[in-house]
């Protein structure tokens, strides 16, 4: 019997496929991995019997990056980045060990089918899924296909069905282009964002984003709110004047005639017309009108459209979006929600999809109305060639899925029901008056036929007062004609609905990626979302482009990154060589590079008038070793200690507060040290300023505090304060915290795990002596007499943390959730760092060391 391995692109998508295709009879484990699921069931595969195994990836299996030194942004020019430094792929999630994960369940297996989202990310995963089985499958016969994919665009019974009786090959082209796309953004928005921040926040102290990135998409979107902004300022408003005429054509009503000149810009030119119709006392009807208009039913639904109206219509951001769009897909509610297609095929099953409507009590009597009578072909519009519009695909209520789910599902379906509506038709009356010598007008509208505006209400034709019924000739008396002084006024703020539009206009990111520029440049701190989703560029975005734009308006305006697009796209399609567009591309972005850096001037103008130079910024904190001058604490991000006698910058650890350490100073360099705390309830250590950006010691790297200091006789270090290796990390030691009392605490120096211990105790130190079962420092801990928990009225106690049944109740694990043993690899005891291993044993009488540090720890905290 053959072995099929089958991979899709979520957890919840393995599951929910692997169900339809074995009718519910199948067996789930967990993968080594803890994350993804093995679904195994017997079935039928081209025609002879298979075991089948359904897993799944979570995204994407590897990363692009630069290879190890490239990654230093104070070793490397970023101009080495276009070309010199070699890439390799990494795998995009360590912790998931996903290339591992795959090559267990693939061993042994004859084929492959791949389950991945149909899309050009879904194509290049695919390629990353075959790099990580293939070499572990059976070896087939010469001719034999062991690689298939299949193409589904709904997790329905039906398409599913359909996608495993219709196999077809994975797409190279359409991977190739997203790695081109990967290895360009990489290369170009690696190299000007190392460049721009270094430069940048070293010379100012009031920036307020830890990065000044630049992106070949980012950038160009940023420019398109700054444009609107520059628009804004400079925006002169200027005064008009409008005739407004009313008439009363029955005692109780009256009837607001609009000018057909519109507008006047100059007064006394519209105080001669005010002057001229004010000695007409009647109306005379010139011409009456009637047309039926009709106002066309939607498009079927795309990813962008769907977009611009949740910001603008939901009020939800592009990034929501899409991700709650995605969680409708993977449980079967809607279609794949990334299509750039507005045009239903022909073989499209419509009527089954509004059969699935017909209870739900908001539309039921429409699409019932809509299935008896018949429904109508929805209106032609762009076939992309990927999937069909987004549509419902299943009932659902809003039980079922609550908040912004429901009111996105919600709109999905009413959008879905009135693309196959009749369109809305209204009788359109126009009456052509004259008073004077001047011409007004008066328009109203009366609904015929809804049509599709039944179920989206918010499309249909508002209720006007009914006009009066004339001819040609009849005379009206003029209630009275007055003129109106208005102001021109400026443009707002672009909307994101706005946004969308301009990017997709431009050919700005695709319908995936939309959503990721739109937020990075939010996160960036470059724009600010106001009310109405409007966004608001900051100082530090108006700065940015308007320095491209004096440098180089290219890397701002939107041609360039369209044209690149237009090249990805020919890679996709087969039409382009995937290493002539990377060479050719890079090749322009290195000489704009060089350009920006020469000029880079220009833009520094600019930052000099907005932002504060560093030595003006900040508060004085902690003393300089070199000077003995205090250093300035700059607190906007990314915050940092200026020194301005030596000119000197050093980073801080970020996302914390900092503050002096009982001006205590570093032994190695005369530094005072500071305190890093991440609040009460997180972790908190010293550091010394100097010794974080210059490591001291060979076993160090930059970015390290006191906790994780080699030094063998400072008070704050590592060798001091360690007592045991982390419980929960592979390379962590925790570190008692010497600022904790009386909630004493010690954490580890690697990840987030913190352990309360000895509360209320009066001291607590680390002991030079070690455990004799676990080789963790001994803690001497000192309780007052009126608080001791201790046995016997005692106050003072040396033990382990760990083995000591005296302290057993005393200590208790926060801050993280325990992994079952299994789930570390591995048998054999593992050599810790600083202190020792120090582990609990299970509680035996006669305690012997454990094979499994986890098991001992697992007895002791669960």
């Amino acid at each position: 019997m053959r072995t099929v391995l089958m991979v899709a692109e979520k957890p919840s998508l393995a599951q929910s496929i692997a169900k339809i295709l074995s009718r519910g009879s199948m067996s789930s484990r967990k993968g080594l991995n803890g994350a993804c699921s093995v679904h195994e069931y017997t079935g039928s595969f081209l025609g002879q019997s298979a075991h089948f195994k359904m897993t799944s990836v979570c995204g994407h299996v590897m990363t692009l990056d630069f290879i190890g030194k490239y990654n230093s942004w104070d070793k490397v020019d970023p101009a080495e980045l276009f070309s010199k430094a070699p890439t390799e792929k990494k795998e995009a999630n360590p912790k998931l060990t996903m290339v591992k994960f795959l090559q267990v369940e693939g061993r042994g297996c004859d084929c492959v089918v791949l389950w991945l989202d149909c899309d050009k990310e879904g194509e290049n995963i695919c390629f990353e899924v075959l790099d990580a089985v293939l070499p572990v499958m059976n070896k087939p016969r010469s001719t034999e296909r062991t690689i298939y994919r299949a193409k589904f665009s709904s997790i329905t019974d039906t398409d599913i069905c359909n996608a495993m009786n219709h196999l077809g090959e994975p797409n190279r082209n359409e991977a190739l282009s997203v790695d081109a796309r990967q290895e360009l953004d990489l290369r170009i928005g690696c190299a000007f964002t190392r460049f721009q921040t270094k430069y940048f926040q070293g010379k100012y102290g009031n920036l307020d984003s830890s990065l000044i990135s630049f992106g070949p998409c980012q950038t160009p979107t940023l420019g398109f709110c700054v444009e609107r902004h520059d628009k804004i300022q400079s925006f002169k408003p200027e005064t008009y004047w409008v005739l407004q005429a009313k008439l009363n054509p029955e005692k109780e009503s009256s009837l607001t005639l609009d000018w057909d000149r519109v507008r006047v810009f100059d007064r006394e030119v519209a105080q001669m017309f005010l002057n001229i119709t004010k000695m007409a006392k009647e109306a005379k009807v010139e011409s009456v009108s009637k047309k039926e208009k009709v106002k066309q039913r939607p498009l079927a639904l795309n990813t962008v459209e769907m977009l611009r109206v949740a910001s603008a219509a939901l009020g939800m951001g592009p990034q929501h979006a899409m991700q709650i769009a995605e969680r409708l897909y993977t449980q079967g509610y809607i279609s794949y929600p990334r299509t750039e297609t507005t045009h239903y095929p022909e073989n499209f099953d419509l009527k089954g999809c509004l059969r699935q409507q017909a209870n739900n009590p908001y539309w039921a009597e429409t699409v019932k109305a809509l299935l008896s009578e018949g429904i109508n072909r929805p209106r032609k519009g762009h076939d992309a060639g990927d999937h069909p519009p987004i549509t419902p695909m299943r009932a659902a209520t809003e039980a079922e899925l609550g908040g912004d789910g429901w009111r996105l599902y919600e709109y999905i379906t009413r959008h879905f029901i009135a693309t196959v509506s009749a369109d809305c038709k209204y009788l359109q009356t126009t009456i052509s008056f004259t008073i004077g010598p001047e011409r007004f007008t008066c328009i109203g509208k009366v609904v015929t036929s809804p049509g599709f505006t039944e179920v989206m209400p918010w499309h249909s034709i508002p209720l006007e007062e009914s006009l009066p019924h004339c001819e040609r000739g009849d005379l009206f008396p003029v209630g009275e004609i007055k003129l109106l002084e208005k102001q021109t006024s400026p443009p707002d703020y672009l909307t994101e609905a706005e946004l969308i539009t301009l990017m997709e206009k431009h050919g700005i990111g695709t319908d995936a990626s939309i959503p990721v520029h739109i937020n990075n440049i939010c996160q960036r701190n470059y724009v600010t979302v106001e009310s109405g989703r409007r966004l608001k560029p900051t100082n530090l975005g108006i700065v940015l482009v308007h320095g491209y734009y004096k440098i180089d308006a290219e890397l701002v305006l939107p041609t360039i990154r369209s044209a690149v697009e237009k090249q990805l796209n020919l890679i996709a399609l087969g039409k382009a060589n995937y290493h002539q567009v990377l060479e050719h591309t890079l090749d322009i972005f290195k000489r704009k590079f060089h350009y920006f850096v020469d000029s880079i001037a220009g833009m520094d103008e600019l930052m000099e008038v907005s932002f504060s130079p560093l030595a003006a910024t900040g508060k004085p904190l902690s003393r300089c070793g070199k000077c003995h001058r205090f250093m300035k604490y700059i607190q906007a991000k990314p915050s940092r200690l200026h020194c301005s006698h030596c000119d000197d910058t050093y980073s801080l650890p970020q996302n914390g507060t900092i503050k002096l350490y009982k001006e205590l100073r570093c032994p190695l360099d005369d530094f005072e040290l500071v305190l890093w705390s991440s609040g009460s309830r997180g972790k908190s250590y010293p550091l010394c300023p100097y010794c974080y950006n210059h490591p001291p010691f060979r076993d160090m790297k930059k970015g390290m505090g006191c906790n994780e200091c080699t030094h063998p006789t400072c008070q704050h270090s590592l060798s001091m304060l360690g007592i045991g290796q982390c419980v929960e990390c592979e390379n962590g030691v925790l570190v008692l915290d010497p600022t904790s009392g009386p909630k004493w605490k010690m954490a580890c120096n690697k990840c987030n795990v913190i352990v309360h211990f000895f509360e209320n105790a009066h001291k607590v130190r680390v002991s030079p002596e070690t455990c004799d079962l676990c080789d963790a420092a001994l803690v001497d801990v000192d309780f007052n007499k009126a608080k001791s928990p201790l046995p016997g009225d005692e106050t003072q106690h040396l033990g382990c943390v760990f083995c000591d049944p005296v302290f057993q109740d005393l200590v208790e694990l926060k801050h993280a959730a325990m992994r079952h043993p299994m789930h570390r690899g591995g048998q054999g005891k593992r050599q810790g760092r600083g202190r020792g291993k120090g582990r609990r044993p299970g509680g035996r009488l006669n305690p012997k060391k454990p094979k499994d540090k986890m098991a001992a720890l697992a007895a002791y905290f669960v």
